[in-house]
């Protein structure tokens, strides 16, 4: 039987959307039991919303003063130490999990996989490779511990609906001190989460400049969506480099994902592959966006954006 340790990503109000991934693609294990590891300065609220994660069997609350902030050479040492009794490691495939989990394979001398999309069984998984235009199955030797990152844009999140009990514990290994928060720059906004959001809004270098973005903005306030950009958009300096979505952007699976002066690139692509429904607007009929949308509109995109805004204020 498997045993599985999920390692929960959180803000310290809430878990991401990942955790909940991650322990859906935890029980493609056959007959795993799944443990949440909660690392906090006080994860009280957050290991009760681990608890109720349908699927999980315990979830273990680790309140150090050091846990306060999020910072992989810290975390690595603590994981590595509450990892010995399982078999299996997880951790989203984010900006944390990806910062995290080498890391703690390291100190395990285990073997690490990246981007998990599927399950075949206890020790064979499938990833992505070549931006995504090629599936990989890979195998790890049996008896070994396996470390792995899980790419979030391909599984649901495990409902609510558990009752796991919560256990605090202690883990007293030394920290190292080369590492430590200085503190944290980040973006304000009412808008929806990037990675988790369930409507995306998208603008690309057709736009021209970043005064003309704001007709992204706009349409994604009509229809409560986040804001992404491709990469040529993000390098023209029409939006910022957080909002960039591809290989090299965020990966990304919402139900709906609305591309506007996007050409449709192969780096962008993989980041959109898993969206449920993809609409494109585009003046180039011939642009590779095309091939993939579900809805592809034709024309201006300076003239078709300001209407859908009126139809959606109709």
């Amino acid at each position: 039987m498997a045993k599985v340790l999920v390692v929960a990503e959180h803000d310290g109000a809430k878990l991401n959307a990942g955790t909940a991934k991650c322990v859906r693609c935890a029980l493609g294990l056959e007959g795993a039991e799944i443990t949440v590891a909660v690392f906090a300065a006080d994860g009280a609220a957050d290991a009760a919303e681990a608890a109720g994660l349908t699927g999980v069997a315990r979830v273990l609350r680790v309140d150090r003063p050091e846990n306060a902030h999020a910072l992989a050479a810290g975390l690595a040492p603590q994981v590595a130490q509450l990892a010995a009794p399982f078999s299996h490691v997880f951790g989203p495939s984010t900006t944390f999990g990806k910062d995290l989990m080498p890391r703690v394979a390291a100190l395990l001398d285990a073997p690490q996989l990246s981007d998990v999309m599927a399950v075949e069984s206890a020790s064979r998984f499938r990833r992505p490779t070549y931006a995504g235009n090629a599936i990989v199955t890979v195998e790890v030797e049996a008896g070994l511990k396996i470390v792995a990152t899980v790419r979030t844009a391909s599984f649901e999140a495990t409902p609510a609906g558990g009752a796991a009990a919560v256990e605090s514990v202690a883990v007293n290994v030394p920290l190292p001190a080369h590492t430590r928060f200085a503190g944290v720059s980040a973006a304000k906004s009412d808008r929806p989460d990037l990675q988790s959001a369930t409507r995306v809004v998208s603008g690309g270098r057709a736009l021209g400049s970043a005064e003309n973005f704001k007709l992204i903005y706009g349409l994604a306030d009509r229809l409560g969506a986040a804001v992404g950009a491709s990469r040529a958009a993000v390098d023209a300096g029409f939006a910022a480099s957080d909002l960039q979505v591809g290989q090299t952007g965020k990966i990304i699976a919402p139900e709906l994902y609305v591309a506007i002066g996007i050409s449709g690139a192969i780096q962008h692509l993989t980041g959109i592959k898993d969206a449920r429904t993809i609409v494109a607007i585009n003046k180039d009929a011939e642009a590779p966006i095309f091939e993939v949308a579900d809805v592809g509109l034709v024309g201006d995109l300076f003239a078709i954006v300001p209407e859908l805004e009126k139809l959606l204020t109709a």
